[in-house]
């Protein structure tokens, strides 16, 4: 998968410019620097992650990073663009249904998230490309091809919007308690959130058409949906009477 997810060409992280600087690892450019700080925040976290740090690891002084990454904030998006690179897209695999999808979507991005527990936070607290996204499925272009082919399988538009809310508020709450378990810093992630910002739909038809549904506000709703499906499987465990 791309950076911007499914659809359309992705900038290149790893673009060089004609005149590198050389290091101990190679000519410095942005993806080395975002492939070393990705290593920094798996192993120190991300309260240790400053600028002279990870020029120090990179063996240059800190104001050759600005170059690349032009501020913090913009790191760290580049930091997050980098571990879901190892998103596997499930448009590339088979899946008969839409139960099959979306354990594909779901094991792909905890597969994310357990290897990354010091970065996977950053995922929920980074802006998405417009403010109604919910994280984990965060680009315009994932949630494009997220919703149509929701649609594919025979959702209308009211049921995919629903299905969307309800599958990213599990997998996002899941993920987020495991990796905080597993000794990820939730609180230090959401002190460097940055505000949101708008992108385009022009190149996104489905978002477009549904952005309306998706921008409304339903979480108490949703809230006693999901409640009442848990009370419900939760009875199940009950022992029937003979």
């Amino acid at each position: 998968m791309n950076r911007d997810g499914v659809g359309g060409a992705a900038p290149d992280l790893r673009a060089r410019p004609t005149d590198e600087q050389p290091t101990a690892r190679g000519s410095l450019d942005r993806g080395l620097i975002l492939a070393e700080a990705v290593k920094f925040i798996d192993e120190r976290g991300l309260t240790e992650l400053t600028m002279r740090r990870l020029g120090k690891e990179l063996g240059v002084e800190a104001m050759a990073l600005y170059r690349y990454v032009p501020s913090r904030q913009d790191l760290l998006d580049g930091v997050v663009d980098c571990i879901l690179e190892d998103y596997v897209d499930p448009d590339d695999l088979p899946a008969p249904s839409w139960q099959h999808y979306l354990q594909r979507v779901a094991h792909g991005v905890r597969t994310v998230a357990v290897a990354h527990p010091n970065i996977f936070p950053l995922v929920a607290s980074r802006p998405p490309e417009a403010p109604w996204l919910r994280p984990p499925l965060r680009s315009l272009a994932w949630v494009e091809s997220f919703l149509s082919r929701l649609n594919s399988y025979g959702f209308d538009d009211v049921g995919t919007v629903a299905v969307y809310r309800g599958f990213s508020s599990f997998l996002l709450g899941h993920l987020l308690l495991e990796v905080s378990i597993g000794g990820g810093d939730l609180g230090s992630a959401m002190d460097e959130a940055p505000e949101s910002k708008e992108v385009p739909l022009s190149r996104y038809p489905v978002l477009e058409r549904l952005s309306p549904q998706l921008a409304e506000n339903a979480f108490g709703e949703e809230f006693e949906d999901s409640l009442e499906n848990l009370l419900e499987r939760l009875g199940r465990l009950l022992p029937t009477e003979s």
